[in-house]
């Protein structure tokens, strides 16, 4: 990871390219940057050039039909990038393809449109309109669902307006652990729509940005993240000392549940010594304990270099947004975190590191998505809910 993370200038910079197949140039060609709305197209040579972008790390897309998608991590740093796109032929475009019938497709894709679309308000109004191109497997002994895809999925999302072109790399459930865990490569056209529905779409834009991790992270860069709603506190998990070990639940379970005397135990009261003991093993293992002290972003964040911050942490950040609050919808889909009554009903999300630092950029993205896991609100909204990266607040009139 960090070789990637090199020292970046402030200047405008260009991507550009040419994209062929084995044997000549490919014109007409359709690249986009990933997360954002910023597209151009190949010449009658092959070549591209996408311009006036600052230093960053870019995910190039390349869709031609009859190809396969190409995707390529590109980082700008102290000059412009040009890079070779070599295509491959789609061979399920040229072949055909038998695809045996599996029953539980159907409960599977609508397992993975609610947790790849979300349960939002906004995505009663998305579609997948391709769920065709997408491979589905599931891992009986591991009990993990995976999801991918060689084409762009595509989704429209009339609620915020936008039409995203998906490339997904992974979609991964895991029923043991309940974590789920997704990533690709999303690109956003602007629907076209009357000045009135516009409007209604820069409202829901605005509310889907504002409090997002997006939002979060770009103002804990600029160092403006309490100035702009966002309180940040500590979660630690202790053990629950008013619980037995396991060790001597068990041994007492089997101790009073052995021999003859099991017989008489169907019909235990609840002052027994069995009750106790299995009322003692319900008990929860670990408590969560939130420090009201707020966690300041000066001693929270660090620089890398002068395009990349980072943060490492022990336990979990508490991160409340003052700004807007948790709706009963939401308070009853389980995603909600508990909190002290006298905290109010704002949105609250937890920030898990899994594989820290957490590093990231001026406009909000993750350098290293799987360093964390989200819990509360930021679980719960998922692509029904996503802007485009550069996306800033519209002023509505």
């Amino acid at each position: 990871m960090l070789f990637q993370l090199s020292v970046f200038a402030q200047d405008n910079f260009s991507i550009s390219g040419t994209v062929r197949d084995e044997k000549e140039t490919i014109p007409g060609a359709a690249i986009y940057l990933s997360g954002t709305k910023i597209s151009t197209i190949t010449n009658t040579d092959g070549k591209f050039t996408i311009s006036k972008l600052p230093a960053g790390n870019y995910d190039v897309l390349v869709q031609v039909v009859g190809y396969l998608p190409y995707s390529k991590s590109v980082i700008i740093s102290d000059k412009s990038v040009n890079m070779d796109v070599l295509l491959t032929s789609n061979p399920v475009m040229l072949n055909e393809v038998v695809i045996k019938p599996d029953p539980n497709r159907l409960a599977y894709l609508s397992l993975f449109k609610e947790f790849f679309i979300g349960r939002t308000p906004n995505a009663k109004d998305c579609k997948i309109l391709n769920s065709e191109v997408l491979n589905i497997d599931y891992d009986k002994q591991r009990k993990v669902l995976t999801v991918s895809s060689k084409e762009f999925l595509i989704i429209e999302n009339k609620a915020l307006g936008y039409n995203i072109k998906y490339m997904l790399q992974n979609f991964e459930y895991d029923y043991r652990t309940r974590i789920v865990y997704f990533a690709g490569f999303p690109f956003f056209e602007e629907m076209k729509g009357s000045k009135s529905k516009i409007n209604r779409w820069n409202k829901k834009r605005n509310t889907a940005y504002f409090g997002s991790s997006q939002h979060f992270f770009q103002s804990l860069y600029e160092s403006t993240s309490e100035t702009e709603g966002f309180v940040i506190h500590k979660l630690a998990t202790i053990g629950n000392k008013n619980r037995h070990p396991d060790s001597v639940i068990n041994a007492n379970i089997k101790r009073l549940t052995a021999g003859s005397k099991a017989i008489n135990m169907l019909t235990f009261n609840r002052d027994d010594s069995l009750n106790f003991w299995l009322k003692e093993r319900s008990k929860p293992k670990a408590m969560a304990v939130l420090n009201k002290a707020k966690v300041l972003t000066d001693t929270l964040v660090k620089t890398y270099n002068q395009d990349i911050k980072y943060i490492n942490f022990t336990d979990e950040l508490f991160v409340m947004y003052t700004k807007e609050k948790e709706t009963e919808e939401y308070s009853y889909l389980g995603f909600q975190v508990s909190r002290a009554p006298d905290m109010g009903n704002y949105q609250v999300s937890l920030i898990n590191l899994v594989a820290p630092p957490m590093f990231f950029y001026k406009n909000g993205s993750i350098a290293n998505p799987r360093s964390s896991l989200y819990k509360g609100f930021w679980a719960y909204e998922k692509m029904a809910d996503a802007v485009p990266i550069e996306f800033k607040p519209i002023e509505i009139k």
